[in-house]
């Protein structure tokens, strides 16, 4: 009895994961994948942007409380 309820666990398991396999994308539109894309590429450059201007905002806040003057070092650009 225990070795046929240990072959039926068994068996269950090897199905599982048949049956959770991933199965293939569905073949997509071209015309809606190159929207998406132009989409996800536009929203990327204004999050740069924006990424681009607090991290100047950062800096410039930094160099008050420091007491830094002049102009920002060139170290990190070539």
């Amino acid at each position: 009895m225990n070795f046929r309820i240990l072959m039926m666990s068994i068996a269950m398991a090897a199905t599982a994961g048949a049956v959770w396999a991933k199965l293939p994308a569905a073949p997509a539109d071209p015309a809606k994948a190159a929207e998406a894309k132009a989409k996800a590429d536009e929203a990327a450059k204004k999050e740069a942007e924006l990424l681009g201007k607090y991290q100047d905002k950062a800096v410039a806040n930094y160099r008050k409380n420091k007491g830094i003057r002049g102009p920002a070092s060139m170290a990190g650009k070539k």
